[in-house]
């Protein structure tokens, strides 16, 4: 009894040893597991996706004329002001003393010295006029041999100088009438004083905002020292560097979705509105500029903002998730396709590569199952056992998942 007990057991425990060496041979036929995907057509957006700033249109940078001393700073980081806005304001004594001394020669002149000269210029044409008279009286008296040559001769030489002192005073009188040159000279040292002075008051010539400011009371400025710098009004735009890779998919008036890092749950749209006619060869990047219309409220100049430009889109195509297409030794495309329950290498063509899944155009069909990432470990003819995953979606709205798309260029 109890040898019919022992031979039982043991033929129990075979039994379950060549089940599971059964098991083990069919999964050693079988093949391993590995991530598999079977093909399906979906819909496809192909985006591009980088970061960009916030910049205006453009900005202007205001600095002193004259170098002084700072009285004043009247505007700060974020003031709205319009051309001809006063921001800073200098010490302006000795320009003020230099406006003072014009203004006092220009007075002295007008008051002082034409008045001089209309005085000096009727004494002279009192003393010509008395000269002639007595000339000619002396001319009557020597015809009539009543005095001589000499006193003659006197008074036609008294006269010839009386005449050249009255055209004399009437030059003095003519170079201090209004309009003369010493006038003008004086209105014009008059003018540049002024200009100096005005000079001290350091004015906007743009309107916009103020971004920066580099100026305090006390501080010693210099001509041509940037003091503030003005985004100046009108549109706002996405300064955005993209790879040059993606320069052969990027067109003007493509739309784009955006993502200010600081707003992340409220994104906006922009279109693109200029491409760089030149790439950075430092960065290997090239920038585009985005139109945003309307301009969302919460932008601040600089501001850091990821963009999803889309530069394609399919509302039905066979699609392959990026994580299962590598390249051979050529570079060329390719997939590793289940076939007949074993692997091999499947050259594909491709179309839009979205940020998830990329289009195939050739090389394979609806229904296919392609391993996800194999490795290096499997070749061609290997036995696997797919186990089948979700294909990603490739959604709109990609840009605020921060993703980078795969690049297989």
């Amino acid at each position: 009894m109890k040898l019919t007990r022992t031979r039982a057991a043991l033929l129990v425990v075979l039994a379950a040893l060549l089940v599971v060496a059964g098991w083990l041979v069919v999964l050693k036929v079988q093949g391993p597991p590995v991530p598999a995907y079977r093909l399906q057509a979906q819909p496809l957006v192909q985006t591009v996706v980088a970061t960009g700033r916030v910049a205006s249109a453009s900005r202007a940078q205001v600095g002193a004329q004259v170098a002084g001393v700072i009285a004043q700073r009247l505007v700060r980081e974020g003031d709205l002001v319009a051309a001809g806005d006063v921001l800073a304001v200098l010490q302006a004594d000795d320009y003020q003393a230099r406006l003072g001394e014009a203004q006092a020669a220009l007075a002295d002149l007008r008051e002082s010295g034409k008045p001089q000269a209309d005085a000096s210029l009727r004494r002279a044409r009192s003393a010509f006029t008395q000269a002639s008279r007595e000339a000619v009286r002396r001319r009557e008296l020597f015809a009539r041999q009543l005095v001589s040559r000499e006193m003659m001769e006197q008074s036609v030489q008294a006269e010839a100088v009386a005449r050249a002192a009255l055209e004399q005073a009437e030059l003095s009188a003519r170079s201090l009438s209004p309009g003369n040159p010493g006038e003008t000279e004086a209105r014009q040292r008059v003018a540049a004083a002024k200009a100096l002075l005005e000079k001290t008051r350091v004015r906007a010539q743009v309107g916009g905002t103020v971004l920066t400011r580099d100026a305090e009371p006390g501080d010693v400025v210099q001509p041509g020292q940037v003091l503030f710098e003005i985004a100046r009004e009108g549109e706002t735009e996405l300064l955005v560097p993209v790879d040059e890779k993606n320069l052969s998919v990027l067109a003007l008036e493509q739309t784009a979705v955006c993502v200010a890092d600081a707003y992340p749950e409220r994104p906006f749209p922009a279109t693109v509105a200029f491409i760089a006619p030149a790439v950075d060869p430092q960065r290997g990047s090239v920038d585009i500029r985005l139109r945003l219309d309307p301009v969302p409220e919460f932008l601040r100049q600089d501001m850091t903002v990821s963009v999803n430009v889309e530069t394609g889109r399919r509302e039905r195509a066979l699609v392959v998730p990026n994580d299962a297409l590598e390249r051979d030794a050529r570079g060329n495309p390719q997939v590793w396709k289940m076939v007949g329950g074993r692997i091999e290498r499947a050259p594909v063509t491709l179309g839009l590569r979205g940020i998830t899944v990329t289009e195939v155009t050739g090389g394979l069909v609806e229904g296919d199952v392609v391993l996800s990432a194999p490795g290096a470990t499997l070749a061609d003819g290997d036995r696997v056992r797919p186990q089948l995953g979700e294909i990603p979606s490739e959604r709109a709205d990609t840009a605020t998942d921060r993703e980078i798309p795969v690049k297989f260029d």
